[in-house]
C-alpha cells in the first residue's frame, strides 16, 4: 500500500483545514489507519486513528472534540478534519497504515507511512 497526503496550508488560529490521505491498492479496508503529526525539535505524536470499517476511532487528548477522523472504504481515503486550529498544532501531518490492528497510538504499530503534509497555524 502507498499512502500519499494532502490538504496542509497555513491557516489563522481557529480556522479548519481538511487533511486527505489517498491509498492505492485493493486492500485498502483491511488496513487500520491513523494520523501522526510532528512538530520541529519533537518526536512524532499521535493524532487519531480509525479502524477497518470506519465503526471506531481514537483521538489524542490535544485534539479531542476539534479535529475528526473518518474514511472512505470504496474511494481508498482517509480525511482528518480540522477545526478550531491552534498555532500548537503546527506540525507535519502524516498518515499511516497498520496491516494487522485497529486504533493503535504508536507509531512502530503502523507499517507504511505516507510523506506528510505541512500544517501552519498562524496567532
Amino acid at each position: 500500500i502507498q499512502l500519499q497526503a494532502s490538504g496542509g496550508g497555513l491557516v489563522q488560529a481557529g480556522g479548519s483545514l481538511r487533511l486527505s490521505c489517498a491509498a492505492s491498492g485493493r486492500t485498502f479496508s483491511q488496513y487500520g489507519m491513523g494520523w501522526f503529526r510532528q512538530a520541529p525539535g519533537k518526536e512524532r505524536e499521535f493524532v487519531a486513528a480509525i479502524s477497518q470499517t470506519g465503526g471506531r476511532t481514537y483521538y489524542g487528548d490535544s485534539v479531542k472534540g476539534r479535529f475528526t477522523i473518518s474514511r472512505d472504504n470504496a474511494k481508498n481515503t482517509v480525511d482528518l478534519q480540522m477545526n478550531s486550529l491552534k498555532p500548537e498544532d503546527t506540525a507535519v501531518y502524516y498518515c499511516a497504515a497498520d496491516r494487522f490492528r485497529d486504533l493503535m497510538v504508536q507509531t512502530y504499530a503502523y507499517d507504511y507511512w505516507g510523506q506528510g503534509t505541512q500544517v501552519t497555524v498562524s496567532s
